[in-house]
């Protein structure tokens, strides 16, 4: 199986979990805005994370989204920090159900200040996903 992890951080939380999730899976983690973020290829679990900014996802990571081909994408398992609220997944969750790929229910979110005290969940919600 194949798997790619991107994710959007302003502040290094999500990097932080993006980066134990492509360490658990031996893949590297990649932020959608970095040239190699497009999925030009076929994998079949691709995680996508980010954090609430004003009430929504950010324009870049909904934009990288909006570009996936659901030909490319098996799956989608959804992942999110943030200091209070997990409407973040809801949203990364939603926008790839529009562009009608598959979306795994179970999702990750950890609250920004409890990263370090739960970074082994990170690689048992990994694991679990590409089972």
């Amino acid at each position: 199986m194949k798997y790619a992890v991107r994710y959007l951080s302003k502040s290094g939380n999500t990097k932080k979990v993006a980066d134990a999730i492509a360490k658990e899976l031996g893949v590297e983690a990649v932020s959608v805005t970095d040239p190699e973020a497009p999925i030009n290829e076929k994998v079949d679990v691709l995680f996508i994370g980010g954090a609430l900014y004003a009430y929504g996802i950010d324009k870049k990571l909904k934009g990288f989204i909006d570009s996936l081909d659901k030909e490319n994408v098996g799956k989608v398992a959804a992942f999110s920090t943030a200091m209070i609220s997990m409407h973040a997944v809801d949203l990364i969750k939603c926008a790839a159900k529009a562009k009608d790929i598959n979306v795994q229910e179970e999702a990750l979110f950890i609250k920004s200040r409890a990263i370090n005290d739960n970074i082994e969940n990170v690689g048992k919600f990994a694991r679990r996903s590409v089972e």
